[in-house]
């Protein structure tokens, strides 16, 4: 089966996939629909984001690389309705986006515990945030 993915850089060097990050796991989007591809990269693309290819890859290929990176894949199927808040990430993007033109060189200099320390510190002002609602 042919899926959808978001390429950045496609065929270079600096090739990356575009992924989303949800509870504290990195999720790479496959789309069941090309349609449904096209019209996430362009709300990415009018988020001043750089512009991804959508490229077709064979579903096992995509689960494989997902596997051995560590990350989760996850189908978005042809006429998906979102159930949950972290489902509507599958349909548009998050208002804010990271940063990752240099996802390379900053890699390298992260140390574990500031990663943790860090997605400590935003699920807690997540919390507070969702309890003034």
């Amino acid at each position: 089966m042919l899926v959808h993915v978001l390429l950045f850089d496609a065929g270079q060097d600096s090739e990356g996939i575009h992924s989303l990050e949800l509870s504290g796991h990195t999720v790479v989007l496959m789309f069941e629909d090309s349609d449904d591809a096209e019209r996430y990269a362009g709300l990415l693309e009018a988020q001043d984001f750089p512009t991804p290819t959508v490229e077709a890859l064979e579903l096992e290929e995509v689960e494989l690389f997902c596997r051995e990176a560590g990350y989760e894949a996850r189908l978005v199927a042809a006429g998906f309705v979102p159930q949950t808040e972290e489902d509507r990430l599958m349909l548009a993007p998050p208002a804010a986006n990271q940063d990752v033109s240099n996802w390379q060189e900053s890699e390298l200099e992260s140390s574990p515990d500031s990663v943790n320390g860090d997605s400590a510190d935003l699920d807690a002002v997540r919390r507070r945030l969702e309890g003034l609602l």
